[in-house]
């Protein structure tokens, strides 16, 4: 198949692989942002042909692991309302919050739909004008331009029966907190490929400086995470700090300049808090004040609910890449993907999910 088996070539992985061995001198920790980056690292076992020198650990970058338990039991209440048609995409749907999910409402008769887009939410408000739609905005900077034009679509269609519950986060305020924390192990990322196709990555030329670590953007199959992994070892085996694109072929510096100004006109960054890590400054995406009337949270009044984590769960310690999902206790015994504890057995981008999958039991 053209354009996949390119990077999935096997001579091309063990030339990399020797490359690497060749490279590593000294152990180095490694976090990949991205969920999916995680996932093909563990379905095609890379990081166990690694160097015993590399450790990589799994970061924060799972849309459904970090959206905070007290934004799903904000969902639930807004779903449970008669005159809501509240909408998601499908991971969202099975997400445990503190007492059901979004799904266990759908049975107990509420109006909870999937959708495959967000324009989709806004076709269900012009379909049914006397019932109020939500839609469920999660994700990073990679899900956000396609919310920000549902939200300005609905405004030119004079749409008063829709809405949006915003949770959405951003990466490098998360990757500040990563470093910046005291018990921080990571001294390279590899940058999530999709968010800098939107944003590029000139913000994370600063962060680099300030922290003194290598940055690698990096696509997601077996021969971009590979390539990725080689010039993060080149960059730290050299002591050199800043950003090197791997995935060029669709990455600039500048991004995509349309989607950033969509997202100035329609979000401002706010202060959110990430599930099982906390609250993050400026980490989040708000609506500007002359978007407040698709607001759902200023619509339905559920400022006041408030949730607490499960104290067994180590999600928050797995995602900022201080300890692996088999360390946790509880991980393919009390919690599996249909019984789970925590979001990222849930989600098909969470860590936990991954080492579940292909076998880490």
């Amino acid at each position: 198949m053209k354009y996949v088996d390119e990077y999935r070539s096997e001579a091309s992985a063990r030339q990399l692989f020797a490359a690497i061995r060749d490279a590593t001198t000294r152990p180095w920790t490694i976090m990949e942002i991205c969920g999916g980056q995680t996932h093909t690292l563990i379905k095609f076992g890379i990081d166990n042909m690694l160097p015993d020198e590399i450790t990589l650990v799994h970061g924060p970058g799972c849309p459904v692991c970090v959206t905070p338990l007290e934004m799903i039991d904000k969902a639930i209440a807004i779903a449970r309302r008669p005159e809501v048609i509240f909408t998601s995409f499908g991971d969202m749907l099975r997400v445990p919050g503190s007492d059901t999910d979004l799904l266990a409402v759908k049975a107990e008769g509420g109006d909870v739909r999937m959708v495959y887009s967000p324009l989709d939410a806004v076709r269900l408000a012009q379909r049914y004008p006397d019932r109020h739609v939500v839609f469920f905005a999660v994700g990073f900077e990679t899900t956000a331009p396609a919310n920000a034009m549902a939200v300005r679509h609905a405004r030119a269609l004079e749409l008063t029966n829709f809405s949006i519950l915003s949770s959405h986060v951003l990466v490098p305020p998360a990757m500040e907190a990563i470093l910046g924390s005291p018990d921080n192990l990571v001294q390279g990322f590899l940058a999530a490929g999709h968010v800098c196709a939107v944003m590029g990555y000139w913000e994370y030329e600063p962060i680099a400086e300030r922290y003194k670590v290598p940055i690698v953007v990096t696509g997601f199959e077996p021969l971009d995470l590979l390539q990725g992994i080689y010039m993060a070892v080149r960059m730290l085996e050299e002591g050199r700090v800043g950003v090197e694109n791997q995935y060029a072929r669709a990455v600039v510096k500048e991004g995509n300049v349309p989607a950033q100004a969509m997202l100035r006109e329609v979000f401002r960054p706010c202060d959110r808090p990430w599930r099982g890590i906390g609250i993050i400054p400026l980490s989040g995406f708000g609506l500007n004040p002359e978007y407040a009337a698709f607001d759902a949270t200023l619509r339905f009044d559920v400022e006041t609910v408030t949730a607490s984590e499960s104290e067994i769960c180590i999600a928050g310690e797995i995602m900022r890449g201080l300890r692996k999902p088999n360390d946790c206790p509880v991980f393919g015994t009390d919690c599996t993907p249909e019984h789970p504890v925590g979001a990222p057995m849930v989600s098909s981008e969470g860590a936990c999910a991954a080492y579940y999958q292909y076998g880490r039991v």
